[in-house]
């Protein structure tokens, strides 16, 4: 977790809308962080921190706003970044992984060479929840070779246990806010 003056300021730039997409569901919605440049700032430079002057090869981003943050922490490393999206939508050759979701299963594939096996590399993406997501990209990345040295989100809803998921892989997991609930 980032220290509270930076929690404090990350908390109050994420914008939380109720009932969507289903009724019940608390949205956090970083679109309002990424927009305010000092909160996206010092959330990258939070994510960053604590691998900075190491060595990471990649930085590989859940699609979609893994991306953003992704692509700015891969700057700031000085690393490559590696696109992690759903299937189809990756125009070389690609390795993929099926995972399960609350209402069926999904696929996300990455290229089958855009990962060397023993490069050390950071997953980045939005929010970790149930950890369905970030288990699957995780056991992607590791399938390939890659050496997963952490995986990093913004925002952590801790109530569905998506941290343990990733945890029990051998991943260590930073976040830099919490929402308790869901």
């Amino acid at each position: 977790m980032a220290d509270s003056t930076v929690s404090d300021e990350l908390l109050a730039a994420i914008r939380t809308i109720p009932d969507y997409p289903k009724e019940g569901i608390l949205f956090r919605d970083i679109t309002t962080l990424l927009g305010n440049a000092r909160a996206f700032r010092r959330a990258v430079d939070a994510l960053v921190q604590p691998w900075a002057g190491s060595k990471v090869d990649k930085v590989a981003g859940i699609e979609a706003r893994g991306f953003i943050l992704g692509g700015a922490v891969a700057h700031q490393l000085s690393a490559g970044f590696v696109p992690i999206r759903k299937k189809g939508k990756l125009p070389y050759d690609t390795v993929r992984i099926a995972y399960s979701l609350e209402y069926g299963l999904d696929e996300m594939e990455m290229h089958k060479d855009a990962i060397e096996p023993g490069e050390k590399v950071i997953l980045v993406d939005d929010l970790i929840a149930t950890g369905g997501t970030a288990e699957a990209a995780t056991r992607l990345l590791q399938q390939i070779g890659a050496e997963v040295i952490a995986a990093c989100f913004i925002v952590d809803l801790p109530d569905l246990g998506g941290r343990e998921k990733i945890e029990a892989l051998g991943v260590p997991v930073r976040t830099l806010v919490a929402f308790p609930g869901h």
